[in-house]
């Protein structure tokens, strides 16, 4: 139980202490964590992964005032129109602006309605593709999980980020979620079965039998 607290703890001050991820990196240090949690490496072993400020960027003034307008989207999310909590995010590709949201999950009794995930939706559509490669996102909030899942099957290349976990856990506790997805599955919150696994593959079977299927 210490070594998976100490872990745990390790991926909270991972995520608190990075300003920029760039997407391969991250899924770099996630699978040693993972590793790590599997084996139930040592406490040393676990430390080694806070190496992650190596892999913060320089930031330029144009980069600075995207964050400030997903800083804006965040103040008028959770304060002033009170959409949703307060979360921003921006989009930029090229120089350009795809997209930019503020969170909306009151407003649409949506769960899923986060601003990074409405900004990836909207550019998604925007660009008329699943996919954002070569794109870069500015999020006032460091994603929860569901956020960078988004991001990360959105194929976005980095992102920005300026509160941290930390700094808003009284209010919602992302941490919390990520330790979770760290148990086995039959000590997770939500509880994990698995059942009718035959007829899944079925279908499986089916999909991979399509000549002109599409795999994203």
């Amino acid at each position: 139980m210490t070594k998976t607290r100490n872990i745990n703890s390790t991926i909270d001050d991972l995520f608190s202490r990075t300003t920029i991820v760039p997407r391969r990196a991250f899924l770099g240090m996630g699978a040693a964590i993972s590793a790590a949690t599997l084996f139930q490496a040592s406490e040393t072993h676990a430390v080694g992964v806070k190496t992650s400020k190596a892999n913060s960027l320089p930031v330029t003034q144009e980069e600075l005032d995207y964050m400030r307008q997903a800083i804006d989207l965040m103040r008028r999310a959770g304060v002033v129109d009170r959409t949703g909590g307060p979360f921003g995010a921006v989009i930029v590709r090229d120089g350009q602006i795809l997209s930019a949201e503020g969170n909306s999950v009151l407003r649409d009794n949506d769960p899923t309605g986060h601003a990074e995930v409405n900004a990836i939706r909207a550019a998604c559509k925007k660009v008329g593709s699943p996919h954002l490669t070569g794109a870069t996102m500015f999020t006032s909030c460091e994603c929860c999980p569901m956020c960078y899942a988004t991001s990360y099957w959105a194929q976005i290349d980095k992102v920005y980020y300026a509160a941290s976990w930390q700094d808003y856990k009284q209010y919602f506790d992302d941490g919390a979620i990520n330790a979770d997805m760290c148990n086995h599955k039959s000590q997770r919150k939500i509880r994990m079965s698995q059942i009718m696994q035959a007829e899944a593959q079925e279908v499986w079977s089916e999909y991979g039998r399509l000549a002109d299927r599409k795999n994203y």
